[in-house]
């Protein structure tokens, strides 16, 4: 499949360096204030190629202009106006086969700008004008520029400093040593469920995202300290905002790749009044494969399909309407019942059972938004969503034959849940451009929860012949619960220099024990030179528990079998402290940022009996947790130096460095302070990409290396864990052995190249070049000889990997 993807890219590459000629594409520009979104009439953009300026204009009095004939390639579009800061997208890329929709948002600047002269400006500048530390501009074009992202932008988060990403088998979001399970989803202006395939309840990631990014725009990512608009998260959060369709032209994609095959559409609905859609349907590959008879080397099938769509209609008064939605439906079955010789255990299964498991989800809305008056901004999202989760565990009684193969004794049903939680969210805001200086920002977040749990576990009991029964541990339906958040923030800008946003938070809530009634917070940016600032942040955050916890009422250490064991369960506190210093080298296109925290952490759920459990140790894989009892007393801190160094796209290569080093630790119930999971101490990353220019395309080499501390752990109880039949561990010594370093090493390939109205791109991602044997975990898996001390092993990663893909737009 290599060789046959490579003599393809090298087909591609002489076929395009043949026919090479000179196309041209239509640049469509937008410009409006950030405070309040009025259009910004004048502004003066100006497309640079390669130091050479290929065209510009001002905008009319709707804020737009139409640039036309612009030569394909990559490309830097500036733009500046009277009393705003300027602007800039730089190094993007320009294709036939797509006309280029671009919006500014221009931040007033606090000096009235007399003469317009057109600068280099800063990169990766927030959206959110009151983020101030710990925010970095998630751009679309970095998920397609670095190798092993796979389009993905949780696995794109994971190159950023204060980020592990450890785990080949999901995307989780682990930020500064905390729980993945802490970082908030929010698109358009509103929390959103797990927004990938396969997840399991309690967490926040998965092996494959259900976002793409065809359709997102350009969004923040914050790693703590966050503004007051955002809560319900001690860790980070990922801001998705969503791009309209193109208003002037019906354009569409289509991909054909190994993680899926999909379409593409978007285009006007109605040119003489600015309305546009968008829609993408994504299907998995793999099933499709499996459809056709392909073999492909196993038979537990991923199958998933995702989609989006968006419908955006402008109104009078400078008011527009978005209605949107995405979601996604999965399914896989591990049946080791089929298998006919003794095998190692699946990364994602269990060798003593067959599984079949079901998740979706699903979620959509209606923004609007309206400027009233010259100073005033709203905008509010109504949305509904559901995120589901049902599987069904076989246990498989098997013996091995004399000729080394599986003989099976009997099938018996071991497990059943389904867990649904459906909400109901409204996201609000008012924004108030008080003076150039001054900007109020007044808002809420609302959700209406409708939960059911539904879980039983086969019961075998081996003293009595055919003795067994169901054992209920969730027996919810038809629950409601109810989240409220207000905030109020308040940015001023105290001359050219220094900039204060306060802000102040709260979350009520009817689970359990949970008021956080004032959570104050605060950033201070100073800028004493025009290549470099400081910055600084601090602030309460809190969080509620998984919602499942609150409902269960299964057998479990110090519980009670039938009640609600967590009904009153509080909140999880984090204290954050933020100190940053960016310099830029404008002239080398250098970006250097050192970050130093501290986070403290309290109220975290722990058992009530003497344990090391905490739940700073939750939130990744695919299992959940049974919790009996729990208290909130636990505690942890976690303390860094994060270093980011960035080479800005410049002569056709570009590059980004960067290393955190970090101590996250906690104290459980039984008093003792030890390392989380997720404290491995160090990680950095590596990511070069250089382009050339090859006849009417480019082609990309693109190289990621990763580092990154082990997970911790502690021996396993062999005994206990063959009772139990899972995985048990020896308590008292929890998190005192460390697996080896995580090690990876990437390659991308990939070349584009424009035909009259078309472009073409093909590609290869070769994740793991070297076939690393990287360490998961520990897991559980019954010896099929019988011996009891190969029933505990190390499971690894995944090994060598290459996913292909072709796209074509038109």
């Amino acid at each position: 499949m290599i060789l046959r993807t490579l003599s393809l890219l090298g087909l591609f590459l002489i076929s395009s360096y043949c026919a090479a000629q000179l196309h041209t594409q239509t640049v469509r520009i937008l410009v409006r204030e950030l405070e309040t979104a009025l259009p910004v009439p004048g502004a003066v953009v100006v497309i640079y190629q390669d130091s050479v300026l290929l065209k510009g204009g001002a905008t009319d009095v709707d804020g737009k202009l139409v640039l036309q004939e612009i030569l394909c390639g990559r490309i830097s579009v500036y733009c500046r106006a009277s009393g705003f800061e300027s602007a800039a997208y730089e190094n993007i890329v320009l294709t036939a086969g797509k006309q280029l929709s671009l919006e500014f948002k221009l931040v007033s600047a606090p000096i009235e700008v007399t003469a317009v002269e057109v600068t280099a400006v800063k990169e990766n500048e927030v959206m959110n004008e009151m983020a101030t530390v710990s925010a970095r501009q998630f751009s679309v074009d970095e998920t397609n520029r670095y190798a092993g992202s796979r389009g993905d932008p949780a696995r794109m988060a994971s190159n950023f400093a204060g980020v592990l990403g450890a785990d080949d088998s999901r995307n989780d979001i682990v930020i500064r040593g905390n729980s993945p399970q802490s970082v908030l989803w929010r698109l358009d202006g509103v929390d959103i469920p797990n927004p990938n395939h396969f997840n399991i309840p309690g967490t926040a990631g998965g092996p494959v995202s259900i976002l793409n990014n065809k359709y997102l725009s350009n969004s923040d990512f914050f790693t703590g300290a966050f503004p007051a608009d955002y809560g319900n998260s001690v860790a980070g959060v990922f801001d998705l905002r969503m791009r309209n369709g193109n208003a002037s032209k019906h354009e569409f994609t289509g991909q054909f790749g190994f993680l899926g095959t999909e379409l593409f559409a978007e285009g006007p609905l109605s040119k003489k009044k600015g309305s546009s859609y968008l829609a993408n349907f994504r299907y998995s590959t793999l099933d499709l494969f499996s459809a056709l008879k392909i073999d492909v080397g196993t038979n537990a099938i991923p199958k998933y399909w995702d989609g989006a769509f968006r419908f955006y209609f402008p109104l009078q008064r400078n008011a527009s309407i978005a209605i949107w939605g995405i979601g996604g439906k999965s399914a896989v079955d591990i049946l080791i019942s089929k298998q006919i010789k003794p095998e190692e255990a699946d990364l994602y299964g269990q060798n003593d059972r067959d599984q079949y498991f079901r998740t979706s989800m699903a979620i959509a809305g209606i923004t609007y938004s309206k400027t009233l008056g010259e100073k005033n901004l709203l905008k509010c999202t109504i949305a509904a969503s559901t995120d589901q989760v049902g599987t069904n565990h076989v246990k498989v009684f098997r013996q091995i034959r004399g000729d080394d193969t599986f003989y099976i004794d009997s099938l018996r049903p071991l497990l059943r849940y389904s867990f649904k939680q459906n909400k109901v969210t409204c996201g609000f805001f008012v924004n108030r451009k008080q003076s150039s200086r001054t900007v109020i920002r007044v808002g809420f977040n609302a959700d209406v929860y409708m939960l059911s749990y539904i879980d039983s576990l086969f019961i075998f009991d081996t003293t009595q012949a055919n003795k067994f029964q169901w054992s209920k541990r969730w027996n919810t339906k038809n629950a409601m619960a109810f989240i409220l958040q207000p905030y109020v923030q308040l940015k001023y800008k105290i001359g050219e220099r220094w900039s204060v946003v306060t802000g102040l938070h709260a979350l009520y809530t009817t689970l359990g024990n949970s008021l956080s009634p004032i959570e104050p917070r605060i950033g201070v940016k100073f800028q004493p030179l025009n290549n470099q600032y400081f910055s600084l942040g601090a602030g309460r955050h809190s969080q509620i528990q998984p919602l499942y916890l609150y409902y269960y009422s299964g057998p479990g250490p110090q519980s009670v079998d039938g009640a609600l064991n967590n009904v009153n369960m509080g909140l999880t506190y984090s204290n954050q402290l933020v100190l940053a210093h960016d310099v830029f080298f404008r002239k080398s296109k250098i970006h250097l940022r050192n970050e130093v925290y501290f986070q403290a952490l309290s109220h975290v759920p722990v058992q009530q009996f003497p344990s090391s459990f905490s739940m700073v140790n939750t939130g990744a894989g695919f299992s959940r947790f049974f919790p009996g009892k729990l208290m909130n007393t636990g505690i942890g801190r976690n303390v860094g130096w994060e270093i980011t160094l960035e080479r800005g796209f410049s002569n056709g290569f570009l590059g980004l460095f960067t290393a955190t080093l970090f101590d996250a630790r906690y104290r459980g119930s039984d008093g003792v302070w030890r390392n989380t999971d997720f404290n491995g101490r160090y990680a950095a990353n590596l990511l070069l990409s250089k382009e050339w220019k090859i006849g009417n395309g480019a082609f990309t080499v693109g190289t990621k290396t990763t580092t990154t501390g082990g997970r911790w752990y502690g021996p396993a109880n062999v005994a206990a864990s063959s009772t139990a039949s899972e995985l048990v561990y020896v308590d008292s010594l929890r998190n005192t052995i460390q697996f080896r370093p995580y090690f990876r090493f990437d390659i991308k390939l990939n070349y584009r190249f424009d035909r009259s109205k078309i472009s073409h791109e093909i590609g290869i991602d070769l994740v793991n070049v070297l076939n690393t044997k990287n360490i998961l975990s520990l897991t559980y898996a019954p010896d099929p000889y019988g011996d009891p001390n190969k029933s505990v092993r190390e499971q690894y990663q995944l090994g060598f990997l290459p996913l292909f893909y072709y796209k074509i737009d038109f």
